[in-house]
């Protein structure tokens, strides 16, 4: 009988804490600043880490700026060394919140919502507003965002001669599916 009540007790407040974060390290970030007639400025992360605290609607997204891999690898050097400066400057972070959010309007129906928050790109925190789409797949939330992000408002600096083969603007996109972290607890034993 006790043993039942603590079974009883342990998986009720697993499932208590199942819903306090939604997590993953495998989303993906694509960016892309090509121009035409140029060489294609294109990366891709496939180490991107969210956290999505429905009960307080917080949403946090952390690029490891090395992970981003090229095509060409002298074109992945210069982003890291040159334009990035990742060694100073190692993590570009997102911390808003999803206006609205309630974790019981998640459905296998995708829903637009707007996240408000502070991007810090190479030390430089800017106030943006991004939209984005969630929607519940069979192992989680898939969210999907797109958002531009201008060179300038980050103090990123390209040298003359290659200015005009770069987009001022990088189109970026956010993809991934969070996890409760009871899900991800019970999936790694």
């Amino acid at each position: 009988m006790k043993r039942t009540t603590l079974l009883i007790l342990l998986f009720s407040a697993f499932s208590l804490f199942a819903q306090e974060k939604f997590i993953t390290n495998t989303a993906t970030v694509n960016f892309e600043a090509s121009v035409p007639l140029f060489e294609e400025v294109k990366a891709v992360n496939r180490s991107v880490a969210i956290v999505l605290e429905p009960k307080t609607s917080a949403f946090i997204c952390t690029v490891v700026v090395k992970d981003f891999r090229f095509k060409l690898d002298l074109m992945q050097e210069h982003f890291n060394d040159n334009y990035m400066e990742s060694n100073r400057y190692p993590k570009a972070v997102f911390k808003g919140k999803i206006a609205k959010f309630d974790l019981k309007d998640i459905t296998e129906i995708e829903k637009e919502y707007t996240i408000k928050g502070k991007l810090t790109v190479r030390g430089k925190s800017k106030e943006v507003e991004v939209k984005a789409f969630l929607k519940k797949v069979n192992d989680g939330i898939l969210i999907h965002s797109d958002f531009p992000i201008s060179i300038t408002d980050f103090n990123i600096e390209l040298p003359k001669e290659i200015e005009a083969k770069i987009s001022k603007t990088a189109n970026t996109d956010l993809t991934g599916v969070i996890r409760s972290e009871d899900l991800i607890f019970l999936t790694l034993k």
